[in-house]
């Protein structure tokens, strides 16, 4: 059977109410709506699950009123209606009309209830929603493909003191006699059923704001008022900033960022109701970090850059959320970087591009875009693939195209598509038109195969010759896949200026005539979705000289090429660490730090006893002339949060991974630290040496944090002690409740990830399994929570890992985990190639 609906039935607008019952966890309904029957039919089809249907009719146009048999089939969540007459549905305009019963489930997706303790220690229920991918039929029946766009008009009967939200403003209030409350809401503009929403509860609004006439508000659990101010500021910037880049106003009537205190996912961008983790909406600017704020507020844009990018135009089939996703994912960064220039967010995304570049040499990667047969299999797409890959080719095109002629583009697409549905090709021609250039043939195949290349250029008599070859960590499974590759190359001319030139590399190899001197970089800017292809003697030398006038994206990917071909055994570990040892020891930029800092945490879990203590020397040496000129505190005087985020860094690296005594002492005494970004590496550095008095200190912290970023922080760091008991008392809490099951699969992958307790987390995941898959939320998040198995390198381990998860299958995310798994086996191949010779050469130097 096919996943989708049988053609001939079009869904103009709904009317729905829903009568929610918290204390009961059920919640009654009815949708009357509006249909063009558009050929003769036996039945009506359409979507519903985990509903009790009580009764449907349908109105025709001629004013007959038909009283319908239904059948709900659970498997394929499909509600027929038929005639009782046995005959057949005729052309034309009608009204269906259904009544129906359903549950408030709790596991995070449909119609959901989600609790919080307030500060008296009282628990409290609301009922939310969370639709995408295809869920919104276990809240009411419905043809919930996104194509099928219609009109919403929602009613939500509530007991009187709840607060009752939906897409559109509240436009009535009507007392009834049992004491509760109707409350209407207007209709929205012509929208997807994923996009639909509704939130009821014991909440609390901020007073509106005014942003160009649409008014702006947070809503949240009462006495959170105070952690609302960042949020209204980032949302009321986005607004406007958007409005401005689209050439377009703000497609609906109002706009409310919610805090739900369960949610599966990080946000969901729903048409003027957008929901969020409240992590991710709520902050108190004293107490959060520069990561954490910076998190908050490209979330926040992530999701309203949605509202025009997803809502008012959205793909036509779930093949096409790439598209939504990598967009706004694109659209968050530019946005976040017009709010606070100082973050130099488009830096910051090269660490994204990096994660990206890493998935996607692997053999188990895919094709950004690939046909989608079922809701089930877009699963898979909610990825790195999807989000940072796709972020990523947008940029890269962007930067080729302009930003001037990208944006014309991007406005001619919503122009043409809007309150519509599109495919990828459709975006391709408004660029195509906007700029001249031939965009679809540049990116097809950029979206249609997997992976990307590595780019070689070298200066000939006869011009620059450039070639591609298709890059791999494991070599073996490369193959003759090529690209055209939108190039952005910086050339040093004989007289020794620098001159940026832009080509397309539609064959490889190939020689551009008349191009003179010697290639300084073949991805300028580091925008490109490639690698630079640097050999092992122009690396040495910058081991020696270092990276001379790069860029500090282009030094970011650098380290990261270089890390690439260490991971793929084209460069030797020794090598590398000399690379980032000599050749970086002036390095200042945050980014660049952060690739060198983790790609150090790994060398050192290749190594054991004499050969450990002294690569740990050498990192401590290596780091010490940037953390002296740093020194331990922010100066009086403030500095910039870029700036901050790099001692923090810093103090992580020499803390927590290289065990440098007096790093770890100086933490402990800077855990209250005023700054939040100080006492945040604090915290991850006492927590890698902690003991049980710490781990209680610290899970006392989680337990009465009052503000979102301070009790993830917090949890987090409850994963991070070197104690497996410690460890294991935590991940105790996902099994007993005292750990929220939003949050539990993230605190079992860091648990994973633990030097010393990695292993011991992984007893526990196995052991536990079923219980834990019973548990968590039934989404994304379990092939997430493996990602940490990773780092199980050794080899006995990671077989058993190997065998497990062959026989415990998740019941979705096949692809990532087999992307986990390749990885696994070159994080094995590499300890056993370098371990022994990287052990000589630190104990040699």
């Amino acid at each position: 059977m096919s996943p989708r609906l049988p053609a001939g039935v079009v869904p103009r607008h709904y009317a729905i109410e829903l009568s929610p019952d918290l204390d009961a966890a059920t919640f009654a309904g009815a949708v009357a709506i509006d249909i063009d029957v558009e050929e003769r039919s036996a039945a009506i089809v359409l979507n519903a699950a985990e509903l009790s249907i009580l009764s449907a009719r349908l109105d025709t146009a001629d004013a007959e009123a038909l009283e319908l048999d239904f059948a709900l089939d659970a498997e394929s969540e499909r509600l027929t209606l038929s005639r009782r007459d046995g005959g057949e549905f005729a052309p034309g305009s009608a009204r269906l009309a259904i009544a129906f019963d359903g549950v408030l489930n709790d596991q995070l997706h449909g119609f959901y209830r989600s609790t919080y303790t307030d500060d008296d220690g009282a628990s409290h229920t609301i009922a939310t929603t969370q639709f995408e991918s295809t869920d919104a039929r276990r809240a009411f029946p419905c043809f919930d493909e996104p194509a099928l766009k219609a009109t919403f008009a929602t009613t939500l009967i509530v007991e009187d003191g709840l607060l009752a939200v939906s897409n559109t403003a509240e436009t009535g209030r009507q007392p009834m006699e049992d004491g509760r409350v109707r409350v209407s809401f207007a209709t929205t503009m012509p929208m997807s059923t994923y996009l639909v929403a509704f939130v009821v509860g014991p909440l609390e609004a901020t007073e509106p704001i005014d942003c160009g006439g649409v008014p702006l508000r947070v809503i949240h659990r009462p006495g959170r008022a105070d952690q609302t101010g960042f949020a209204l500021d980032v949302a009321a910037h986005a607004l406007e900033w958007f409005s401005n880049y689209y050439g377009l106003p703000y497609p609906s009537d109002k706009v409310d960022l919610v805090a739900v205190p369960d949610f599966a996912f990080g946000a969901m961008e729903n048409l003027g109701c957008v929901t969020f983790r409240e992590v991710l909406l709520l902050v108190d600017p004293g107490a959060a970090s520069q990561p954490e704020l910076q998190q908050v507020a490209k979330v926040i844009n992530h999701e309203l850059a949605h509202m025009w990018f997803g809502d008012l135009v959205t793909m036509a089939w779930w093949e096409g959320i790439w598209l939504n996703e990598a967009f706004a994912t694109f659209m968050e960064t530019a946005c976040t970087d017009a709010y606070r220039p100082g973050w130099q967010v488009w830096s910051t995304f090269c660490r994204s591009r990096a994660s990206a570049l890493s998935t996607d040499a692997l053999g188990s990667t895919r094709s950004v875009e690939y046909p989608v047969h079922s809701p089930a299999e877009a699963e898979d797409m909610f990825d790195v693939i999807t989000y940072e890959k796709g972020a990523a080719l947008v940029r890269m095109l962007e930067q080729y195209l302009g930003a001037e002629t990208f944006r014309a583009g991007v406005r001619l697409y919503l122009r043409r598509h809007a309150y519509a549905n599109t495919i990828t090709e459709d975006l391709w021609n408004s660029l195509a038109d906007a700029s001249g250039e031939p965009v679809g043939q540049i990116m097809d195949g950029w979206i249609h195969q997997g992976g990307y290349p590595a780019v070689t250029a070298t200066a000939t008599d006869h011009g620059l010759r450039v070639s591609q070859r298709h890059f791999t960590l494991d070599p073996e499974r490369a193959d003759e896949r090529s690209w055209v590759v939108p190039l952005r190359l910086r050339i040093q001319g004989p007289a020794g200026n620098r001159e940026e030139m832009r080509f397309l590399l539609d064959r490889s190899p190939r020689t551009f005539a008349g191009v003179a001197g010697d290639p300084v970089t073949v991805n300028s800017g580091a925008s490109g979705f490639y690698r630079d292809d640097p050999s092992p003697d122009a690396l040495a030398a910058v081991a020696s000289e270092g990276p001379g006038d790069r860029n500090a994206e282009e030094r970011h990917g650098l380290v990261d090429d270089a890390w690439a071909a260490t991971l793929s055994g084209s460069l030797d570990a020794p090598a590398y660490l000399d690379l980032v040892l000599r050749g970086f020891v002036d390095e200042r930029d945050l980014t660049v730090w952060q690739a060198i800092a983790g790609t150090l945490a790994h060398l050192r879990r290749l190594l054991d006893a004499d050969a450990a203590q002294r690569f740990c020397e050498l990192v401590v040496a290596a780091s010490d002339t940037a953390a002296t000129d740093l020194g331990l505190d922010p100066p009086p005087d403030g500095e910039d949060e870029r700036t901050g985020e790099l001692r923090a860094t810093l103090l992580r690296l020499r803390g927590a991974v290289a065990d440098h005594t007096a790093t770890i002492e100086a933490c402990r005494q800077r855990l209250d630290h005023p700054d939040p970004t100080l006492a945040a590496a604090a915290l991850s550095v006492v927590a890698a040496h902690g003991d049980a008095e710490d781990f209680a200190w610290v899970r006392g912290r989680f337990e009465t944090a009052s503000d979102p970023q301070t009790e993830q922080r917090h949890l987090a760091a409850l994963a991070d002690f070197g104690d497996p008991e410690l460890v294991r008392a935590i991940l105790e809490g996902t099994l007993d409740g005292s750990v929220r099951t939003q949050d539990g699969p993230y605190l079992v992958r860091r648990a994973l990830l633990n030097r010393v307790c990695g292993s011991e987390a992984w007893d526990f995941l196995a052991g536990h399994w079923d219980r834990l898959l019973g548990v968590f939320p039934t989404n994304y998040s379990l092939a997430r929570m493996l990602e940490g198995v990773t780092a199980l390198d050794r080899v006995e381990l990671a077989a058993r890992v190997h065998a497990f998860l062959a026989e415990h299958p998740l019941p979705q995310g096949a692809k990532q985990v087999a992307q986990h798994l390749e990885r696994l086996d070159i994080n094995v191949a590499m300890r056993e190639r370098e371990s022994g010779r990287l052990s000589t050469a630190v104990l040699g130097s």
